[in-house]
């Protein structure tokens, strides 16, 4: 009887909230069932209209969806890249491949085991594998192949995972034969590095009188649009621009209020101490432990916690960084909080302390024939390995400051090139044996001790305290009232927004932050304090979506946006807006170097133009045509170029330089002493020219291809 009222005035107390919000609700339901009804209808992600194209197709070669899908997901497993940036990495590496095995397969390029030897060499992975090595202890390829044979009966996965390997160090031993063959057709003689000699050591000192563009006002220039156009028109190449969108957006987070957060506070207040509370069902009252006097700190902590008992001792500097401080101060049996940690709201109890259960050492390891791990080619006895690591000792005793220097020399385990450091470590995480010497012993003291991994001289160079400490955890996320409230605000701006189609507007109403980007690409993933928000950047290139068009997004981290579309920049257009004022500053500047030139025209000295102008006369020294920036001056290849063309002691005429207008003059000149042979400088152009060609090659290779990308049409 009892069950049955309670549930009558819950099922009443339900009624009443969803008559209050009814409006509210119904509309909701219906935008919900109506979305229900067309979706499939308009959006085109219906089964019979899902896209069937290729992710992409170079030089008629097709690369099918369902391969690239799993580049992507085995690129995800192991790296922590987000599905797009696991996409385009994926892509890059695949469209590389593709078009190089073309341009082999074109040119009748294959690899044979010298080359493939080659590459294997150049890993030092597998040439230092003992497993490798002959009796003289070198990489044999032999050895190796054998072992790849054996591993395809042993373990066919194992074999699986080669053989992509393999394909890959195949295809990178092709393109070193096909960059070879091209640096091959290229050659610089002597001539030519004599060239770059003097380039690089022939020196002038110059005096000259800049004159800034910069200190010339904007304002004596006046750009119409008709000059805008017109200069876009003359330099169309530099405007072009990629199919990109302009959109703006107000983001509604749904994020934790205060009153949200007092109360996940008020919540762990309660749980700090033992409290007594009214049974509804009993008619009796119930004590209720707290965490402050619980006897049972696991089955508390899996009651009440979102996280679970963490048993490990910890360090300071493994604690909450802002209450590392207070947290480890604490004695057994307090209580602290709550505080914020991260996201998290948290009240400790702390357990108990170990002094010193955190130890830093150093050791050197003299490991023998049969120890567990050694390294196959020790062959020393346990009684030869005794007998040095006690030789180590002494010298350790002797001079505990040179330890690390005898670790790297002496040491066979793989701390030998950190000098033997260990870094901390607590109990069990060494063997025992090692372990209680460690814990034993004071900081500074030096030991030999026998392990079943051989002998150890160790030092004990540092201990912290650990503590152990039981949290009580809650996430800071928004209650329902609030995540309620976000939803109902979201929904009336954006329906106020697609009645009026004035995004803008209608925030400005509300006093909402609009974030505005001009230029979105086909591929982008993030936008402005928008990370992962994919399906906006779809939904901006969709042919069904209309310029102003409004619409809502949910976010990955909760809440939503409601964005519009404000512009559309199809492939290979010039979107002036967005160019217009670096074109009116290119403008002017062409307009103040004229300006500059008109009005000095008549000064023949740089006497007449530093007078007229109330300019220093500027001096740099030791100028070489390798370096083109003029000391004060900045990047000015024209002006040094013409320094070196000039006669001693003759001002030049007005020069137009990057950064302003000059007059120069020669004061002196440096001719570099001849050489009896200029081939290392011919050598040095040819490495300069390999470098540019492992650069430029690729490139070259792919803006000839045709390539479709059909990337957009699955994420």
């Amino acid at each position: 009887m009892y069950f049955r009222i309670r549930l009558k005035q819950y099922n009443m107390a339900v009624l009443g909230q969803i008559r209050q919000r009814s409006v509210f609700l119904i509309l909701v339901i219906g935008m919900a069932l109506f979305a229900f009804v067309i979706s499939g209808v308009f959006d085109g992600n219906s089964a019979n209209n899902s896209p069937s194209d290729p992710i992409a197709v170079v030089n008629d070669e097709e690369i099918e969806l369902i391969f690239f899908r799993q580049l992507v997901e085995n690129t995800q497993r192991n790296s922590n890249l987000t599905t797009m940036e696991a996409v385009n990495r994926v892509w890059d590496q695949l469209i590389r491949a593709t078009i190089f095995r073309q341009e082999f397969e074109r040119l009748g390029i294959d690899a044979g085991k010298e080359q493939i030897e080659m590459i294997l060499m150049q890993d030092q992975r597998i040439v230092q594998d003992p497993r490798f090595s002959n009796e003289s202890g070198f990489f044999d390829f032999g050895i190796f192949t054998d072992y790849i044979n054996q591993l395809s009966i042993e373990n066919p996965q194992a074999y699986d995972n080669w053989k992509i390997q393999e394909e890959n160090i195949v295809g990178l031993a092709k393109e070193n034969i096909y960059y070879d063959l091209i640096k091959s057709s290229t050659g610089f003689t002597e001539l030519e590095g004599k060239i770059a000699y003097h380039s690089q050591n022939d020196k002038v000192n110059i005096k000259f009188v800049r004159l800034p563009y910069e200190e010339v006002p904007d304002s004596l220039f006046k750009v119409s649009e008709a000059e805008i156009k017109s200069h876009i028109n003359k330099n169309k190449e530099n405007y072009v621009t990629e199919m990109s969108r302009s959109v703006r957006y107000v983001i509604f987070p749904e994020i934790a209020s205060e009153v949200d957060k007092n109360k996940i506070r008020a919540d762990l207040e309660k749980l700090k101490f033992q409290r007594i509370e009214y049974n509804d069902v009993s008619k009796l009252t119930d004590t209720i432990q707290g965490l402050s006097t619980t006897d049972n700190i696991a089955d508390f902590i899996e009651q009440y916690s979102e996280t679970s008992f963490d048993s490990i001792y910890k360090t300071k500097g493994v604690l909450a960084n802002e209450y590392a401080d207070i947290l480890f101060g604490l004695n057994p049996g307090d209580i602290f909080g709550p505080y914020k940690d991260g996201n998290e709201l948290k009240i400790s109890r702390f357990l108990d302390r170990k002094k010193g259960g955190s130890i830093k050492a150093s050791h050197i390891l003299v490991a023998f024939e049969g120890a567990v791990r050694a390294n196959p080619d020790i062959k020393r006895t346990s009684e030869e390995a005794k007998k040095l690591a006690q030789e180590i000792f002494r010298k350790a005793r002797r001079n505990p400051n040179d330890f690390a220097q005898l670790a790297t020399e002496n040491s066979d385990g793989p701390s030998k090139a950190m000098g033997g450091d260990l870094g901390f470590f607590q109990e069990g995480m060494m063997t025992g044996k090692f372990f209680d010497f460690c814990n034993r012993s004071r900081v500074g003291r030096i030991g030999l001790v026998e392990t079943e991994f051989g002998f150890h001289i160790i030092k004990v160079t540092d201990k912290e305290d650990v503590v152990l400490i039981a949290d009580v955890s809650k996430e800071i996320i928004p209650s329902e009232e609030t995540s309620n409230d976000v939803f109902q605000k979201t929904t009336q701006f954006e329906m106020e927004s697609i009645k009026t189609n004035q995004l803008d507007t209608v925030a400005k109403k509300y006093d909402y932050d609009v974030k505005i980007v001009q230029k979105v690409n086909l591929l982008d993933e993030n936008l402005p304090e928008l990370p992962s928000q994919r399906n906006l950047v779809q939904w901006l290139f969709n042919d069904e979506t209309e310029l102003y068009d409004i619409k809502r997004f949910s976010m990955t981290s909760g809440g939503y946006v409601v964005a519009q579309m404000t512009g559309i920049t199809p492939e290979g257009s010039i979107n002036i807006e967005s160019v217009k004022s670096n074109v009116v500053q290119e403008i002017i500047r062409e307009r103040k170097a004229a300006h500059l030139l008109k009005l000095h025209t008549d000064k023949n000295s740089l006497d007449a133009l530093s007078a007229a102008t109330e300019k220093e006369i500027e001096t740099a020294s030791a100028v070489t045509q390798e370096n083109t920036v003029l000391a004060g001056a900045g990047i000015e290849p024209y002006v040094i170029g013409t320094a070196f063309a000039m006669e001693l002691n003759q001002p030049s005429t007005l020069i137009e330089g990057n950064n302003g207008v000059y007059m120069i003059e020669v004061t002196s000149k440096e001719i570099a002493e001849e050489l009896e042979s200029y081939k290392a400088y011919a050598n040095a152009l040819q490495n300069e020219e390999n470098i540019r060609i492992n650069n430029t090659i690729y490139e070259a290779l792919r803006s000839s291809a045709e390539i479709e990308d059909n990337r957009q049409l699955y994420y």
